[in-house]
């Protein structure tokens, strides 16, 4: 089986099946991240070496192993496959995403607060409507790219392994990539490896949502805007994806107590509750552009 049908299978099952209910492998995989941490990075003690030690011994060694197994007859198209599924978010994404726009919708605040928290880090408890919804419009875009797009993009360049090795990397970095006492230098590698993973597949999913929505309101934003964000790959997705639907993201938010004032993205009126549907329809269309565009290259190339 193609590497193509084996990713057109992959998205296909996280569409029907979503995240697996038990068992999941990134669970386990944090366990072990935890454990590392505490032998490696003791009362936030650890300095950068500790953290490439411990990122190598938590990827590797699995990565590895899963370039052995797609060698093998018969299970190699099922690992492709599987390894695929259980990278993706696609279908949790959307599950997370619909319950918020429903309860603003249904003008339930307090529920839309409680579910929009599930999708942030920042404050919810305190949000307007206005406020529920532009979190929302921003968790979907932002986690469209680092949860859809990118693992889709590493295994269309290495299969199995290469979304493995870019999975189990965004998953250190969520876990140890904090820019505070305790991860400030333990938790460099990790985020610094990420934003190197993520560099190439954020600025195709910035152009997809150019393509997909407003496109030329998306790519001045883009070019006006994405500069000033601090992270370097979330700036064009969001400013992007702020464009192409056409409303206003950023601004004032509170992360864990601070308040940190972020720059304005995109044009127009506040996200409502049916902007964080229209994102997460940009993200479903530009993964079946993504596999036709894959389809039809690899049809003509054969």
């Amino acid at each position: 089986m193609s590497l193509i049908l084996s990713a057109v299978a992959g998205v296909a099952l996280d569409a029907a099946l979503g995240e697996p209910k038990r068992w999941h492998p990134l669970v386990g995989f944090g366990k072990l991240a935890n454990r590392l941490e505490q032998r490696f990075n003791p009362s936030g003690g650890g300095w950068r070496s500790h953290g490439v030690s411990a990122w190598c011994l938590a990827v590797l060694p699995l990565t590895l192993l899963t370039v052995l197994l797609v060698q093998l007859p018969w299970i190699g198209w099922l690992v492709q496959i599987v390894a695929l599924y259980a990278a993706l978010g696609l279908r949790s994404l959307d599950q997370h995403a619909q319950p918020v726009a429903q309860a603003l919708r249904l003008g339930d605040l307090p529920v839309a607060r409680q579910r929009v928290g599930y999708m942030v880090s920042r404050r919810t408890e305190d949000l307007d409507a206005t406020g529920v919804a532009r979190a929302g419009t921003e968790s979907v875009l932002e986690n469209g790219s680092d949860a859809v797009f990118a693992a889709l993009f590493w295994f269309l360049v290495a299969g199995a392994p290469g979304v493995l090795l870019y999975r189990l990397s965004n998953t250190l970095d969520a876990m140890w990539g904090y820019r505070n006492e305790r991860f400030e230098r333990f938790g460099w590698a990790a985020a610094k490896i990420d934003d190197l993973l993520n560099y190439v597949p954020a600025r195709l999913v910035a152009l997809t949502y150019v393509v997909l929505g407003r496109s030329a309101l998306a790519m001045r934003c883009w070019q006006r805007q994405a500069p000033r964000w601090d992270s370097p790959n979330a700036g064009p997705v969001m400013a992007a994806g702020a464009g192409a639907l056409g409303v206003s993201l950023g601004g004032a938010a509170v992360y864990h107590g601070e308040l940190h004032q972020r720059p304005e993205l995109g044009e127009g009126p506040p996200p409502r509750a049916r902007d964080i549907e229209r994102a997460m329809n940009l993200v479903w269309g530009g993964v079946l552009l993504w596999l036709m565009l894959m389809l039809i290259v690899e049809v003509c190339i054969a």
